[in-house]
């Protein structure tokens, strides 16, 4: 049995502003402390709510967190759309800033050991990225442009039996928007990952030993 996130780090993940419920971020957990040690990557970090969960279980295997974000927010969390926080906003700037969020998060959760934030967009990243990765976390930006770039960008890094979670999985339009769902579809069908687990909207797969990526 997985050993649960420390009751301290649950506290700080229950006060961190995040769109994960408390189901799939113990199925995150519960997929990251079966990883192997060595450099786990989170595409997507908002304000820390996931990253947290993922420091928790990097610190009980020996893992380090690389978290990447420009921190400026996606679409829906700009101005006039639903999911826009005003509090978030940097005054000077004029724009959303969820990166002084993250920097409170890991110091009430003391993961600045554990976790590195790399602010930039996947892009950028995903043009000098090159480190073998064993747990891959998945949760940028949901259009399909940039969904299938940061798949095609990084998951071709996770070590043959590393681990590809991928969060806002709706197979059903209804449930939301689509483009995790094809990321999913993708590298399934590839045959370079197999599924091992569904909760709610989180996915978690498996790399193919000896699968070559598409």
């Amino acid at each position: 049995m997985p050993v649960p996130l420390l009751p301290e780090l649950a506290q700080v993940v229950s006060v961190t502003k995040g769109f994960m419920p408390d189901v799939e971020a113990a199925a995150l957990y519960d997929a990251a402390v079966s990883a192997e040690p060595g450099v786990w990557l989170e595409i997507g970090t908002y304000c820390g709510k996931s990253t947290v969960v993922l420091g928790g279980a990097a610190r009980e295997v020996g893992a380090t967190v690389v978290t990447v974000d420009h921190h400026r927010g996606s679409e829906e969390n700009q101005v006039g759309w639903e999911w826009h926080d005003e509090a978030l906003v940097d005054p000077d700037a004029g724009q959303l800033d969820t990166l002084p969020s993250l920097r409170q998060t890991l110091r009430l959760a003391q993961l600045e050991d554990v976790v590195n934030p790399v602010v930039a967009s996947t892009q950028s990243v995903g043009s000098w990225w090159s480190t073998p990765v064993q747990f891959l976390f998945l949760d940028g930006n949901h259009t399909e442009e940039v969904a299938q770039h940061d798949y095609q960008a990084f998951a071709r890094h996770v070590v043959d039996g590393g681990i590809l979670a991928v969060h806002d999985v709706f197979p059903n339009p209804a449930d939301g928007g689509q483009p995790p769902w094809h990321v999913v579809q993708r590298a399934v069908d590839s045959g370079a990952f197999a599924q091992i687990s569904v909760t709610d909207s989180l996915r978690v797969l498996r790399r193919v030993d000896g699968a070559s990526f598409s």
